[in-house]
């Protein structure tokens, strides 16, 4: 006979919820950042987010990932253009229309990565169903003498 064990919540990092929510920790409020996030409260969060949290996701400060994915360049690309710390919308928006030579060499650079992993992505399938025709093809009879 198996013993029932009460059901254990389920509970994270505020450093993990925040990425999952993908917000800037330093910026939430002090209660969200001290304490576990239980998953059923990062659930709520994430289905009816509270007024702090919609502040932030629309004017930041952004998380790296946010930046680099409002710019149109990887994490990398940011650190080598020399922004290391989190950015709001704003000075984001000004970064784009300031458009310094290194963003539009890594937007250059970013979306030749893309290109590339669309190139080899459409050559696997094609091979994997170059693979699957061979396998449902009939062997050849064999030869007689």
């Amino acid at each position: 006979m198996t013993s029932l064990k009460p059901k254990t919540t389920q509970t994270m990092k505020p450093a993990t919820a925040a990425k999952k929510l993908g917000i800037y920790l330093d910026a939430a409020p002090a209660d969200f950042r001290e304490g576990p996030v239980s998953r059923e409260e990062l659930t709520a969060l994430q289905a009816e987010p509270p007024a702090w949290l919609q502040d932030l996701r629309r004017n930041g400060p952004h998380p790296r990932p946010v930046v680099a994915s409002k710019l149109g360049v990887s994490i990398a690309g940011l650190a080598r253009g020399g922004v290391s710390e989190a950015l709001t919308t704003e000075q984001i928006d000004a970064l784009k229309e300031a458009n310094p030579e290194w963003l539009g060499r890594e937007r250059t650079i970013q979306a030749e990565v893309r290109n590339e992993a669309v190139r080899v992505k459409e050559k696997h399938e094609k091979e994997q169903k170059k693979q699957a025709a061979a396998a449902a093809a009939p062997a050849a009879p064999a030869k007689k003498r």
